[in-house]
């Protein structure tokens, strides 16, 4: 019985070794690293169900960096929305207050126009 459990322990050092060497082989090779792709970054994750939830990632770096919503379930993750991100979000230094032209300020400003229609807007209002 030894006869045979002795190859195949030997076989099965010899392929760990040589797993461990070409392992260790590419890390130390200039030309040969990890493939690059775009620099991912969660920016906002908000659950909207128990396994439901929406994420905003930034995608790139520089002038270059591209804001994506997207929609991720248990089975798929769907691009809800692309857009610029702004100067202030890729400097990686979150403010510590929000600002007056902020998403909060932006969204009451449109709340408030929605609320109160103008003369222009509806002409059979009431003085």
């Amino acid at each position: 019985m030894l006869q045979n459990a002795l190859p195949a322990v030997g076989l099965l050092v010899l392929m760990v070794l040589l797993a461990w060497a070409l392992q260790h082989w590419r890390r130390h090779l200039p030309g040969v690293a990890a493939p690059a792709g775009p620099t991912l970054k969660v920016l906002n994750t908000v659950a909207i169900g128990p396994q439901q939830r929406l994420l905003s990632v930034q995608v790139g770096e520089g002038p270059y960096a591209q804001c994506l919503v997207l929609g991720v379930t248990p089975g798929s993750i769907q691009a809800l929305h692309r857009m610029p991100l702004p100067t202030d979000v890729d400097s990686g230094t979150p403010s510590p207050m929000p600002t007056a032209n902020g998403f909060g300020a932006r969204l009451a400003q449109q709340l408030n126009a929605l609320k109160k229609p103008t003369r222009a807007q509806d002409p059979h209002a009431p003085l």
